[in-house]
């Protein structure tokens, strides 16, 4: 069961998909924010090629647990992204995820422009890692 993650921002979202079996999640490709409508086209396009089963959107809160201005953006994303597309969409609760990637990048070697190509895919990979390991009753769709 194949499973594509979305770190969604304002400005630049990672996309992420996991192996046809749902075990390993790989970074695939970043979409800059020009206009809404080009990007759900090359978004839809995206969920298209890949044929997931779901798609999974992580949905950041802050470090004690609250909502966030972003939390509202990602909430109105997920309501967008619902009217064009029939997949189950799963939402995970996420903090931190850009900043521990850019970590990771950064151990990993690269430096400045090398991380800001990837550290969205790379936050995608890790909501989409979080969510293939939760049990599926753990596992909060969004309605």
């Amino acid at each position: 069961m194949k499973y594509i993650a979305i770190d969604y921002g304002t400005k630049r979202t990672g996309l992420a998909a996991s192996d046809t079996g749902g075990n390993m999640a790989f970074p695939r490709k970043t979409l800059v924010m020009k206009t809404r409508d080009k990007f759900f086209a090359e978004l839809l396009e995206f969920i298209e090629a890949e044929e997931p089963v779901a798609i999974v959107v992580g949905l950041p809160k802050s470090l004690d647990g609250e909502e966030t201005l972003m939390s509202r953006q990602v909430r109105n994303f997920l309501a967008r992204l619902r009217r064009r597309c029939d997949l189950p969409i799963f939402i995970i609760e996420e903090a931190l995820s850009s900043f521990e990637a850019e970590l990771e990048l950064r151990d990993a070697g690269l430096k400045g422009h090398e991380i800001d190509k990837v550290v969205d895919q790379q936050a995608a990979v890790r909501i989409l890692e979080s969510f293939l390991h939760l049990h599926e009753e753990h596992r909060q769709t969004y309605d």
